[in-house]
């Protein structure tokens, strides 16, 4: 049963809606969804130099109700542009540093016993919180991780033999460096599947590069502040909205068709899923919104099928062992299945 008292933070946000966009029809849901979309990506912009399509995936991954792992090298903006999506969307922020040390208690909190009233009272963790950030979540133990899963998988954390219900909106942005590999636990298959994209950012272009120097310089030592486009309210509206969005039975079969034939890759053991195909159809449809039209193209699908399906594949031992790219694995395949003509007027419910 899950528990609701006043110490819980989920309760101050869960049920509260007033600013919430009416869902309308998918025509004025995606105008609301290309507006806001487009002024984030504005805003985010004021803080983080370049980026633009790993930050617009992010931001569609995050209207299709999803979390979102960057992994790439130290250095490049990860952090920043996870904690100027969440002040873009209005969302209340957490940071957590992953440690070897960390233990599950560290991220869902604890109960601690005051003296004075001669009880226990909860103290939330970090995980209560709209967008949580967890930093090099490749470095805290496998125990740990998995306090994440079912957060991510449910919108609730098991603590104490009890479970507590997160705020809506709620999100994960973790962050993974892919080069380093002493003292790092990798992410077991079933918790990265959980993620709906892997993005990485990718060094800067010396135009990019500058422009992140001058800005740095211009700011000195004051962090950015982007100021809030939405509420958290105000975007689980645009998700709900989203989610009525209609996506053609041939775009969806098409999906389907690209997942499977992940499954039938010499030099890969494990396949993506059903998950991996639920994901490209969700992802592709939020960034046909984020585009301004209220129908899914194959192509849509297709841009996405890379940081959708890659980081669902697991490669043989002797496809590892040559040193094979799930990505090339997933371009291959997109390449090879064949892209369907759709028309809007066909579109029906997924």
């Amino acid at each position: 049963m899950t528990e609701s008292t006043p110490e819980d933070p989920a309760a101050a946000t869960r049920g509260r809606r007033d600013d919430d966009p009416a869902v309308g029809t998918p025509d004025d849901v995606v105008a609301r969804v290309s507006s806001s979309g487009s002024s984030v990506l504005r805003g985010v912009a004021t803080a983080v130099v370049g980026s633009r399509e790993p930050l617009r995936l992010a931001l569609a991954a995050v209207l299709a109700g999803g979390h979102v792992l960057f992994e790439d090298m130290p250095g490049l903006g990860k952090t920043l542009a996870a904690r100027s999506l969440a002040q873009a969307l209005g969302l209340p922020f957490s940071r957590l540093q992953c440690t070897p040390d960390l233990m599950p208690s560290d991220v869902t909190g604890s109960s601690i016993f005051d003296p004075v009233e001669r009880s226990f009272e909860f103290r939330p963790g970090p995980i209560f919180t709209g967008l949580l950030l967890a930093d090099e979540i490749n470095r805290t133990s496998p125990k740990t991780q998995s306090a994440l899963l079912e957060a991510m998988a449910e919108g609730q954390v098991s603590v104490e033999g009890g479970t507590r219900e997160l705020p809506t909106p709620f999100h994960v942005f973790a962050t993974s460096n892919p080069v380093e590999f002493e003292g790092t636990y990798p992410l077991p298959e079933a918790q990265l599947d959980r993620f709906l994209v892997r993005l990485e950012f990718g060094y800067p272009s010396a135009e990019d590069e500058a422009g992140i120097v001058g800005l740095r310089l211009a700011r000195g030592l004051r962090e950015p502040v982007v100021p809030p486009v939405l509420t958290a309210g105000g975007l689980a509206g645009l998700q709900a909205g989203l989610a009525t969005v209609p996506v053609s039975a041939d775009v969806t079969a098409y999906a389907v068709r690209l997942a499977a034939a992940t499954r039938s890759l010499d030099a890969v053991q494990v396949g993506a899923s059903p998950r991996g195909s639920q994901a490209l159809v969700l992802l592709g449809r939020a960034v046909a919104a984020l585009d301004g039209r209220a129908y899914v193209l194959p192509e849509d699908i297709k841009s996405v099928a890379v940081p959708v399906l890659a980081h669902r594949l697991v490669l043989s031992p002797a496809a590892w062992a040559r040193g094979v790219d799930a990505k090339d694995l997933v371009r291959r395949v997109a390449a090879e299945v064949a892209v369907p003509a759709t028309a809007p007027a066909t579109a029906t419910g997924p």
